[in-house]
């Protein structure tokens, strides 16, 4: 398996492109004109505008989101000084992380300089070039004087991240486990094996939390670093304590804590013995830690651990915190991170540990549901709130301590600006979840034999968004809750089939039969279906014990939907049910229908979906502009599916002046302006893109919003299903728990809607 990766890896930076990094323009390039304005003459303008003011270089350049990954190879990895060459594909993997997960651009420089003083002025030389400075893998104690001196004659913020990244993210853990073992940190004592540059910065940053510097005991490779030793430099010197010398083992007896960054099996079963109840251990050497979280698990159950892999819980791992670190320094222009500045992003990462996780990281982790503890006390790298987190708070702090030269003054467009960054805002889901929050409805979930939707249940409920309502086996959900850990011990369940459910089977299964009498249904059969949940949950609107209702996880969408069609029957003044999926893409959403129910509609059936799509679209707060697509762009070429658009189009341009659409059209000319405004002036979408497509058939449709599902990687939420009497909502059989949320949400709003038109 060694081999084999690393002959991956070696592939892995070879291949297509050497490299991990490559330069993309961020302006057009296509035209003469273009070129002339990148270059001469047109450049000469920003020059001379950031000549009279040194400041616009951050309007006029990429300077502001530019950081340098600056490295002379003298401590790369584990691997030691193996030169700034041989270090370049680690910078170049610095820039890519930078850029994945806060979308800071990266130059990454390596020097051929190991005199500190040297490579301090070669870095202040190319300071210039960018917003912030990452030092990366040089090796101490140089670190500490180059990182200084940088920090006192740069106006930019510089870190070098070896020392501090683990300092922050150690110290998120530290103030987790201490959570959880009950133990106040000043009365901690500190075994610290290694005293390089991360160990050292460890140390400094656990002080400024309030550990006790004289209860803190540091080894280096020669042994206990204290006072009567003469072969300490300047920095080891601030650690050294009136002692005498003891063992590694001795130091270890009645300590609270272990941190170790130094080599790997130096912990034994018998030194993890002697240390104090509830111990924390922070096994950090890489790939092989001081002690192997398996063999330090079987020798205690007590331990709060924590180590730098990925295959074990609680990994230390930097990039939880230098691409946010650096996002919120250089987004309000800090002219430097201080130790407040790293404090905050340490804090900020305690707390999001304690917080609700999103299906997307338990799914990366392949667990069911992680949840603060001994075994989650820091966040996930792919988590990702992350951003949203720690930059603000990264910032905040530089405001408050004075370094900011471009303060923010509105917290909410900063932050959405940062889930934009990584194409996480998501606005229309904002809007959706914001007003469930408002006035949470009662909806049953009807496929709860499921963990997706039970994990679903509990994200809903935790965040206020509905009052869900479990249906299925009481045993067979009750077993899954406390085998996945989930939150629900108060929410309702109900099993349709059980004894003590005999007389509101009865009740639903009369009510039934009267309505279906006549359509070939007998009593025996009505009371038989109530034992069926997608029976049961729709006759529950019915009757008013609950608001809306979710199902069709697990059984095909014609199973799902025929019992809700029989059941609760269409919306007054409706001939069709209609189903409407939105498709979220970058520039918005788009609204396709009908993908889902009618096979092939009528003129008047397409009028009528139309007419029931544009009313959900304004329930979403959007102003419809609708197109009726098809192959034909306004009689290009004839068949009956353009024909009957055309005439749907006639008939709404005649009965719904006001309202923007049109067709028969294509989907390009639907969404491209410049297509329609250069052949189809005439049209009412020529003043914009549509945002609501209407397909001729319920083949076309389906293959529509499947394609743009898998090739484009949109997210799809839906089906939405109008002309329904009841807020009836059927999932895709095997969604994700996030979509699950998101149909539950939906749900909730058409009950909202329902109840809000009823007192109208």
């Amino acid at each position: 398996m060694d081999k084999l990766f690393n002959k991956d890896a070696l592939y892995y930076h070879s291949s297509g492109r050497p490299g991990k990094l490559e330069v993309i323009p961020t302006k057009p390039y296509s035209t003469q004109r273009d070129l002339s304005l990148a270059y001469t003459p047109g450049v000469a303008d920003p020059c001379l505008a950031i000549n009279k003011n040194p400041e616009d270089v951050y309007t006029y350049t990429g300077k502001g989101n530019l950081v340098g990954v600056i490295s002379n190879g003298t401590a790369v990895l584990g691997l030691g000084d193996i030169g700034p060459e041989a270090g370049k594909p680690v910078m170049e993997g610095k820039g890519l992380l930078f850029k994945v997960f806060a979308d800071i651009d990266v130059f990454d420089i390596e020097v051929d300089e190991k005199d500190p003083k040297k490579l301090i002025e070669i870095i202040k030389a190319i300071a210039p070039t960018f917003g912030g400075i990452n030092l990366e893998d040089i090796k101490a104690p140089e670190c500490f004087e180059i990182e200084e001196e940088l920090k006192k004659v740069l106006p930019i913020p510089v870190m070098h991240d070896d020392q501090h990244g683990t300092a922050i993210i150690t110290s998120a853990g530290l103030l987790n486990a201490l959570e959880i073992n009950g133990k106040k940190i000043e009365d901690l004592k500190i075994v610290v094996n290694g005293a390089g540059a991360a160990a050292i910065s460890c140390t400094r940053l656990y002080i400024k939390l309030g550990a006790n510097p004289e209860k803190i005991l540091m080894f280096d490779s020669k042994g206990l670093i204290h006072k009567g030793r003469t072969d300490l430099n300047k920095t080891k010197q601030k650690f050294a304590l009136d002692m005498e010398p003891l063992s590694l083992h001795d130091a270890l007896k009645d300590a609270d804590m272990f941190l170790g960054l130094s080599v790997g099996g130096v912990i034994k079963r018998e030194m993890l013995l002697d240390m104090a109840k509830q111990p924390i251990v922070f096994a950090l050497a890489n790939p092989t830690p001081e002690i192997s979280y398996t063999e330090a698990m079987s020798t205690r159950d007590d331990i709060i651990m924590a180590t730098g892999r990925s295959d074990f819980p609680n990994q230390i791992n930097n990039v939880l915190g230098f691409p946010y670190i650096f996002r919120g320094a250089m987004d309000v222009r800090a002219t430097q991170i201080n130790d407040e500045m790293k404090l905050a992003a340490s804090h900020a990462l305690a707390q999001l540990a304690k917080e609700t996780v999103p299906e997307e990281v338990n799914i990366a982790f392949n667990v069911n549901n992680l949840k603060f503890g001994r075994e989650y006390i820091i966040p996930k790298p792919t988590d990702p709130r992350l951003i949203e987190r720690v930059a603000p708070a990264v910032a905040k702090a530089a405001m408050e301590t004075g370094l900011a030269r471009k303060p923010i003054t509105n917290w909410d467009a900063y932050i959405d600006e940062l889930r934009k960054r990584l194409n996480l805002s998501n606005p229309l889901i904002r809007q959706i979840k914001t007003r469930a929050k408002h006035n949470p409805k009662r909806v049953v979930l009807a496929d709860a034999e499921n963990y997706k939707t039970l994990k679903a249940a509990e994200i809903v409920l935790n965040e206020g968004l509905a009052e869900p309502i479990l249906l299925g086996n009481t045993a067979l959900i009750k077993s899954l809750i406390k085998e996945n850990d989930l939150e629900l011990h108060h929410v309702e369940i109900i099993d349709p089939s059980a004894h003590n459910q005999a007389g509101q089977r009865k009740q639903f299964a009369e009510a039934f039969f009267m309505r279906r009498q006549r359509k070939g249904m007998t009593f025996n059969a009505a009371r038989s279906l109530m034992r069926h949940r997608n029976y049961f949950a729709p006759m529950m609107l019915e009757a008013g014990l609950a608001d809306a209702m979710v199902s069709g996880l697990t059984r095909n969408y014609p199973d799902t939907i025929r019992p809700a069609l029989q059941v609760v029957g269409k919306q007054q003044g409706s001939k069709i049910v209609s189903g409407l999926y939105i498709i979220n893409t970058k520039k918005g959403p788009i609204f396709f229908a009908d993908c889902t129910v009618n096979k092939n509609p009528t003129v008047e059936e397409l009028v009528e979906i139309t007419l029931q799509s544009c009313a959900t679209v304004r329930e979403f707060k959007f102003t419809p502009r609708v197109a009726l697509v098809s192959y034909s762009n306004f009689g290009s070429a004839e068949g009956d599916v353009p024909a009957k658009q055309k005439k749907a189009v006639q008939y709404l341009h005649e009965h719904y002046p006001d309202m923007i659409v049109d067709g028969e059209i294509q989907v390009n000319a639907a969404l491209n302006p410049e297509i329609m405004a250069d052949s189809f002036s005439f049209s009412k979408l020529v003043d914009g893109p549509a945002n609501t497509l209407i397909f001729p058939n319920l083949e076309s449709g389906n293959i529509a919003y499947k394609l743009m599902q898998e090739l484009g990687k949109f997210e799809v939420i839906g089906p939405i299903l109008n002309g329904l009497k009841e807020p009836v909502h059927i999932l895709q059989m095997g969604s994700s728990v996030s979509e699950i949320v998101n149909m539950i949400s939906i749900a909730v709003l058409d009950a909202q809607s329902r109840q809000t038109r009823a007192r109208e």
